[in-house]
C-alpha cells in the first residue's frame, strides 16, 4: 500500500509523516514546492508517475481573514485544487481522504453540536471555499473519506496554542473572545481516527474533533493554568475585534457517528491539549 501526503509542511501533514514512518509505511510527502495542487496537468502528471493507493489531502488555504480580501486563492486550494486531485483520484484509482472544517455551519444552531445531516450555511469566504471543496469532491467520486475538523493544533505556528503563547510573552493582560464556541481538535487525535477508519474500510462524511466543546477564552485559561503563564485573561466579545472576516458563535460538532463506527471514545479537548503541552514540543 503506498500512500501519498498532500501538504506534509502543515501541522496535520507533519504528524502523518511521523505516524507514517514510526508505521514503516510505504509513503510519499509533497509541498507547494514539489507540487502545486492548483495545477491540474501537474496533478494529474504527478499521480501517474506516483500512483498512490491512497491519498491524504492536508494542505489548505486556512487564513480565514485574509480570504475575505483574496477569496481567489482560497478557492484556488480549497475548491478547485479539491477538484483536480478528485479528479487524479479517479483516474489512478487512489482512495482520497480530504479534510474540511466547521466552519461550513453559521453557528446559529440552538439544539445541541452541528452533526452530519445539517445543512451548511459559511458565513465567510473561507468556509464558502471549503463547503465548495466538499461539493466538487462529493460529485466527482462515490467512494472517499471527507472529514470536517475543527480549532485544529498541533506541532506548528498556525494555530491557537502556539499565538496564545507568543501574545503572552509580550503582555501580561490578553483579551479573549468569550463568545467564539466550538472544539479545539489535535492532530494526533485526527491521524489516528484517520487510520483507524481506513482500516475498517469507511468511507463518506464524518465530524472529526475531540469531545467536549469550548471558547477561545476557556481555552486561553486551561493552557495558562497547564502552562502557569502570567497573564491576565479578559473575557470579551470577538465582535471588538473587528475582524475581516465573521466567526460562527457555536460551530461545535457531534463526533458521535465517526466514535460509533470505530467504537472508541475520542478523548476530550483538556485532555488533549494537557497531553499536547506536557510532551510535544511546549513543555
Amino acid at each position: 500500500m503506498k500512500y501519498l501526503i498532500i501538504g506534509h509542511k502543515g501541522q496535520l501533514g507533519k504528524e502523518f509523516v511521523k505516524r507514517l514512518s514510526l508505521l514503516n509505511f510505504d509513503f510519499t510527502a509533497v509541498d507547494i514546492d514539489k507540487l502545486d495542487i492548483t495545477k491540474r496537468d501537474d496533478v494529474i502528471k504527478f499521480f501517474r508517475n506516483i500512483k498512490p493507493d491512497v491519498t491524504i489531502n492536508c494542505a489548505a488555504y486556512n487564513l480565514v481573514d485574509d480570504a475575505e480580501k483574496n477569496p481567489d486563492s482560497a478557492y484556488a486550494v480549497n475548491s478547485d485544487a479539491v477538484l483536480n486531485l478528485a479528479l487524479a483520484c479517479h483516474e489512478n484509482k487512489s482512495y482520497l481522504i480530504h479534510y474540511s472544517s466547521d466552519y461550513v455551519f453559521n453557528g446559529t444552531k440552538k439544539d445541541g453540536l452541528y452533526i452530519e445531516s445539517d445543512k451548511p450555511n459559511p458565513i465567510n469566504k473561507y468556509g464558502e471555499s471549503k463547503l465548495k471543496g466538499e461539493q466538487l469532491l462529493t460529485e466527482t467520486l462515490d467512494n472517499y473519506l471527507l472529514f470536517r475538523l475543527s480549532w485544529v493544533f498541533g506541532e506548528g505556528t498556525q494555530n491557537f496554542i502556539h499565538k496564545f503563547i507568543q501574545w503572552s510573552k509580550n503582555s501580561h493582560e490578553l483579551k479573549i473572545a468569550d463568545d467564539e464556541v466550538s472544539i479545539p481538535t489535535y492532530t494526533y487525535v485526527i491521524v489516528d481516527a484517520t487510520l483507524k477508519s481506513l482500516d475498517k474500510g469507511l468511507s463518506g462524511l464524518f465530524h472529526l474533533a475531540n469531545s467536549g466543546h469550548t471558547s477561545r477564552f476557556d481555552w486561553a485559561k486551561h493552557i495558562s493554568e497547564i502552562m502557569k503563564l502570567n497573564v491576565n485573561i479578559i473575557p470579551v466579545s470577538k465582535e471588538i475585534f473587528n475582524l475581516p472576516a465573521k466567526r460562527p458563535e457555536f460551530s461545535a460538532m457531534d463526533n458521535k457517528k465517526i466514535s460509533q463506527e470505530l467504537g472508541f471514545v475520542i478523548p476530550t479537548w483538556q485532555g488533549s491539549v494537557s497531553n499536547f503541552l506536557k510532551s510535544e514540543i511546549i513543555l
